[in-house]
């Protein structure tokens, strides 16, 4: 992986990072917003520390681990990636209120337009944040955007302490498990 320094991370705030998307996906994973590393990378989840990538391949959605640079397969499997926020930042609590509702205004606008099965939101304070659903745990929401059905997911960040990657590998078996039912 190339190494960045602190300038060029820096000069990636604010940068948007493409979708990777399709219409009618069996599920479209939703993450906060590009972290700098992302943004630099152009790639979802590129941070190392992130588990993401470990996560989806142990939960079964891929048949293999992918590399952040190897985002476009997840189109083969019927899945994707977008974030709640579009531009960069250093940290989710740079993020204001406003932005979060925004961002679910313009997510809620996307999903209607692609249709996927599932939207599967990366962190429950995301999800609490851009859909005012201060009560939502993870799992599935009784909350449809069209027919898109929606489930929240830990947060893969390695700051995200409380969930294992074993424990957030089971998580998402279960929506893996759903989005093969459905």
């Amino acid at each position: 992986m190339t190494r960045f320094t602190q300038e060029q991370l820096a000069a990636a705030r604010d940068r948007l990072v493409p979708d990777v998307v399709a219409d009618g996906l069996h599920v479209l994973f939703c993450g906060i917003n590009p972290g700098l590393m992302t943004a630099a990378t152009g790639h979802h989840f590129a941070r190392p520390g992130n588990r993401f990538w470990p996560v989806l391949h142990l939960s079964g959605f891929t048949p293999r681990l992918l590399k952040p640079s190897e985002q476009d397969e997840l189109l083969s499997y019927g899945l994707g990636i977008t974030n709640v926020v579009a531009r960069a930042t250093a940290r989710a609590d740079e993020l204001s209120a406003e932005e979060y509702r925004e961002g679910g205004r313009l997510l809620a606008t996307k999903v209607g337009r692609l249709r996927p099965r599932w939207l599967a939101v990366v962190g429950v304070t995301a999800y609490r944040a851009a859909f005012d659903d201060r009560k939502a745990q993870v799992g599935p929401q009784e909350r449809t955007i069209a027919d898109t059905r929606v489930w929240v997911l830990p947060n893969p960040s390695g700051l995200n302490a409380h969930w294992t990657a074993a424990a957030m590998a089971e998580e998402y078996g279960r929506l893996r498990v759903a989005a093969d039912d459905a």
